[in-house]
């Protein structure tokens, strides 16, 4: 029954990485998969001679020996224990989510354009690198990228010079994201999960994640692609439409930034602090638009259909990405499945012993360097979610071992190098049509020495910690 599960999995996995090829959304196999795999140890678990003790991370002794109904009852605490787990992480999303679209509500991201008042390339090269860098780390690597692509098609109106600079971004934006623990899904995870807190997470990770975009950038700086200047007019771009523009940039990220102290100062799980930033920024948002209304007539001719009709709050709502929750809420549980059949357990042991010599292993994990480099490498092939979730289930280090910020360094970083390996890679692939060939040819090696370099870093580094 366990090498059927696996198949499920497997089948399931493929069908996620080759989504393009055959034109189905990744959260269709990633539900599949998840309610077959669950329905296949609910329907034969008395087949099954272990089970996987999540909250000791051991193997539940005499496991065979239960009676069925002793097994049918572990499996739903085990899948409600899961499903609470993989719910913090969504609630959480939802929130950071709703509160980037009640910014660009009210046009706020739009402010970043005044800031542009330079034609040269390889100043602009540098300018998006690094809002790419700092913005992922408070609204998320996928969201930044989403937004500066945005902006870099109102100032770069040639398609072929903005695809170097996209590609750039992309970099960027997965650098900064595995820096911060609300910078990239897979750093929120290991981040609810205490396996990172917050301060250790920037402490470790800062210094390699800046030099996994310095140096692409840096060599990028010299190419023919950023050698001269753009031909822009300033009149193209756009000035926020919204008065309170600025304003509700400032405090949207500002609330976002908020809720790691919150968890620090509480110790509530994240998505609580979360839920206050989200009503907070909801409460201005709110204000400042029944204020419009008072003030400016809000069905003016400027403004559309849905946002008169419905306030911030509800239109921000119905733009939230919901394909991805689910997309995550499927490989989530899939991987809980695993887990709780022991075979990521067992699998975490092999690897312990088959690949302890390769590289300099972390302090008593039995885990080597170079391990945590394959999950990086396989990143860029595959989606890093469920490599971060498998990884959750195989080790048992704790909070704030090394490990675990190689982990989210590796995994977060180490999609660049395909652009199909990250979330902000498909996104701009989508925007600006951008060919999995010409991507691995011109930017795949530069994402690849930006990785290289900042693993060289990290290990230096942590000496220091």
């Amino acid at each position: 029954m366990e090498s059927l599960i696996i198949g499920v999995f497997v089948i399931g996995y493929l069908a996620i990485t080759l989504e393009h090829n055959l034109k189905l959304d990744k959260l269709i196999p990633a539900l599949i998969m998840m309610a077959i795999c669950w329905a296949i140890v609910s329907l034969g678990i008395d087949s099954f001679s272990t089970w996987f003790d999540t909250n000791n991370h051991r193997i539940v002794d005499g496991f065979g020996a239960l009676l069925h109904d002793e097994k049918v009852h572990l499996v739903e605490e085990t899948l409600l224990h899961h499903l609470g787990k993989t719910a913090e992480i969504l609630v959480f999303l939802l929130g950071a989510m709703t509160i980037v679209e009640i910014i660009d509500y009210f046009d706020g991201f739009s402010t970043i354009k005044n800031y542009v008042g330079f034609k040269s390339k390889k100043k602009l090269l540098w300018m998006f690198a690094g809002l790419a860098f700092l913005l992922s780390s408070i609204i998320d690597n996928l969201t930044a990228t989403i937004v500066l692509i945005s902006i870099l098609q109102k100032i770069v109106k040639s398609r072929e010079e903005r695809i170097w600079f996209a590609g750039l971004i992309i970099i960027a934006a997965n650098a900064g994201g595995a820096w911060s623990p609300i910078g990239d899904v897979t750093t929120t995870m290991l981040w609810i999960a205490n396996k990172v807190s917050a301060a250790k997470l920037i402490q470790y990770l800062f210094i390699p994640s800046l030099l996994c975009i310095l140096v692409p950038v840096f060599i990028a700086s010299f190419m023919p692609a950023f050698k001269g200047e753009i031909q822009f007019d300033k009149n193209d771009i756009d000035k926020p439409k919204n008065s309170y523009s600025g304003v509700m940039l400032a405090i949207g990220l500002g609330a976002i930034v908020f809720v790691p102290f919150f968890k620090t100062i509480t110790h509530l799980p994240p998505y609580v602090g979360m839920m206050l930033s989200l009503g907070v920024v909801a409460t201005f948002a709110e204000i400042f638009s029944r204020r419009k209304i008072s003030l400016t007539d809000y069905n003016t001719k400027g403004e559309s259909n849905q946002h008169a009709s419905h306030g911030p709050v509800h239109y921000s709502l119905s733009k939230i990405e919901m394909p991805s929750i689910l997309f995550f809420l499927g490989i989530l549980m899939t991987v809980a499945a695993l887990e709780s059949l022991g075979i990521l357990f067992h699998f975490a042991s092999s690897l312990k012993e088959t690949v302890p010599m390769l590289g300099t292993e972390f302090h008593g994990t039995g885990v080597s360097d170079l391990v945590v480099m394959l999950i990086g490498v396989g990143s860029a092939v595959i989606d890093n979610v469920p490599l971060v979730a498998a990884s959750l289930g195989m080790f048992s280090e704790p909070l704030d071992n090394e490990l675990w910020h190689f982990i989210a360094f590796a995994a977060g970083t180490g999609g660049s190098m395909l652009i199909i390996g990250s979330a902000a890679g498909v996104v701009a692939m989508g925007m600006e049509k951008i060919d999995f060939f010409w991507y691995l040819k011109n930017i795949g090696w530069l994402a690849m020495i930006g990785f290289v370099v900042g693993s060289a870093s990290f290990m230096i580094t942590r000496l220091l910690f």
